[in-house]
């Protein structure tokens, strides 16, 4: 007896694409809608187009092709027109002898195929393909006329708002039309498959821009039509719980979601321009998060001394550098570090951006009066043994930690300055006392994050580094560690040698770089700089002090990195240029 054709929920099931849970959700939401249940697991978020379409592709019969087999030249297909080709997300990928070859976001749209059929009168046979790339490719083949999503405008499915409209209740029904919610739906899951780090979505005079931030640098990314802004900007308010009738003011809110089986969330941020809201969807992916600090790319030497540091019974330890430095991630991982059954960790944080078990964490709330230094002067009532100030950003916060260093407690914070050194001149100037700082502070770690070259496209490229550089890597090569530094050709102060970088991949998106790791200034307060700060010494000093003392700059710590072949010296001067 022949067995019968299992369906495709039943191998996602199977394979552990997707739980029995999710699906019965989506079995319930399909019920409603009548829509595809491949299309409704993509749109919600509970599988990955990447986990998604190797299973499609098996259970239809269907080849899976990737962007580099798309055409970059149109096909043309007497009967069949761009708008059509739009809607439906189907490519010509060739005609030949009768039979033509179509790239399809859904083979399994019957309807569509079918209707190919009777318009050419010719024998379709179907390919796979993620949207984004069709869609790319449609652009590239046929010119720009908007994007999918924005093609929803011309087939009359959403009615869209003026500048001037202030209905709300039509602006509500406007961002509950299904393709505005399919449109913010599928802007997320892609930015969560990008590894981006926040959504921007602009608007200008005769555009609407939408920009993902990946690995720290911004990408645009297919936009829809201007018109769409006010139904998209609201369906992303709604989400957020703000009030979609205020257009004058700044809000902020939070969403929780679902998304390939994992929990996400988005800090939404939405800004009055000239032409519109601006809004940015910071996305806080929790599973992502690395508390293993040798793992976010600390040096084996600056880790130890660092480790030293954290475990130190009472003391401030302060983590600088510019916003999206990787600041938290350090501070967490260094919690996570000292975290145990005998120890009570309060933080307060603006916001609090990921839960850590065991940690008591609070958020500030200033229009209740919850600030930072209202919030540490309730904390240090609590008897914790080691407490986080998300950021000291006034006198009065600086002055509540420092006391609170002083009297036993172990305190970590953040500054916004450009080194190690300058953290100290800004607690000066902000009017700590030179003999309490000089007595609390135990040292000041300045980091930024550099792109990793990416492993898939690394080659081999000559270049010119300082001598030390090359030298240091040469030596751990020696001894066993690091990759070495490949050929080396004496010179006074720098030196030839090899160094790699990425070519441009599928797998980076043509970046030649995936995922960043950190490069760290660490100033260690020790008796020569406890002077300097008695004398009240300026940055410059204190930094060529510590650097006699053996402190290694960001700079240099990224010369290392670029040696070692992780990442690139453009990469370097970037993030570390004054």
């Amino acid at each position: 007896m022949q067995q019968e054709p299992r369906s495709l929920e039943e191998i996602l099931v199977e394979r552990g694409r997707v739980s029995p849970e999710d699906l019965r959700k989506v079995r319930r939401l399909q019920a409603e809608r009548g829509e595809r249940i491949e299309r409704l697991l993509l749109d919600l978020g509970f599988v990955s187009e990447d986990d998604l379409l190797p299973v499609y592709s098996e259970h239809l019969g269907v080849p899976l092709v990737g962007r580099k087999d798309l055409p970059a030249d149109a096909v043309e297909v007497p009967g069949l027109n761009v708008k059509f080709l739009r809607h439906a997300r189907i490519l010509p990928v060739s005609l030949a002898d009768g039979t033509l070859t179509v790239a399809m976001a859904d083979p399994g749209d019957r309807d569509a195929l079918h209707g190919i059929e009777v318009v050419t009168g010719c024998q379709v046979t179907p390919l796979l393909a993620k949207e984004k790339d069709i869609t790319e490719a449609l652009e590239v083949c046929y010119g720009e006329h908007g994007s999918g999503e924005g093609g929803a405008e011309s087939d009359g499915l959403v009615e869209f708002l003026s500048e001037d409209e202030e209905d709300v209740d039509h602006l509500r029904d406007l961002a509950s039309e299904a393709p505005v919610i399919r449109f913010v739906n599928v802007l997320i899951n892609r930015a969560v498959e990008s590894r981006a780090s926040d959504i921007h979505i602009e608007p200008f005079e005769n555009e609407l821009k939408v920009r993902y931030r990946i690995d720290g640098v911004l990408h645009d990314v297919d936009a829809p039509q201007r018109r769409l802004q006010a139904a998209i900007v609201s369906r992303i308010k709604i989400m957020a719980k703000l009030n979609i009738a205020e257009r004058r003011l700044p809000q902020d809110g939070r969403i929780k979601l679902r998304m390939m089986g994992k929990e996400i969330d988005l800090r939404v941020s939405t800004l009055p321009t000239l032409y519109g809201e601006s809004v940015v969807l910071r996305i806080l992916d929790r599973g992502s998060i690395v508390l293993d600090l040798e793992k976010i790319g600390f040096p084996l030497d600056t880790l130890v001394h660092w480790e030293e540091l954290i475990v130190k019974p009472y003391g401030m330890i302060l983590v600088t550098g510019p916003t999206g430095s990787g600041k938290t991630t350090t501070l967490y991982g260094s919690l996570h570090k000292v975290n145990s059954p005998d120890k009570k960790i309060v933080t307060i944080e603006d916001p609090v951006e990921y839960q850590l078990n065991g940690v008591n964490q609070i958020h500030v709330k200033p229009q209740i009066g919850l600030t930072f230094a209202n919030g540490l002067r309730s904390i240090v009532r609590q008897d914790p043994d080691v407490i986080m100030v998300g950021e000291i950003r006034d006198a009065e916060t600086a002055e509540i930690a420092v006391q609170a260093a002083l009297t036993g407690h172990l305190v970590f914070s953040t500054l916004h300055t450009n080194d190690a050194a300058g953290a100290v001149a800004r607690l000066l100037e902000m009017g700590i006392e030179d003999y309490l700082l000089a007595s609390s502070l135990l040292g000041v770690l300045a980091q930024r994050l550099v792109r990793r070259i990416c492993p898939e496209c690394r080659r081999e490229i000559e270049g010119v580094l300082p001598a030390d550089a090359v030298r240091a890597v040469a030596h751990r090569a020696g001894n066993g560690h690091g990759n070495g530094a490949g050929n080396v050709a004496a010179g006074e102060n720098a030196v030839a040698t090899t160094l790699y970088e990425g070519a441009g991949c599928e797998s980076c998106s043509h970046t030649g770089f995936r995922g960043r790791s950190g490069i760290y200034e660490l100033l260690l307060v020790d008796d020569p700089i406890r002077n300097l700060i008695l004398k009240r010494s300026s940055a410059d000093q204190i930094r060529e002090k510590a650097i006699d003392g053996g402190m290694r700059t960001l700079r240099d710590d990224g010369w290392l990195r670029a040696a070692d072949g992780k990442t690139t010296v453009s990469e370097i001067i970037r993030v570390t240029r004054d």
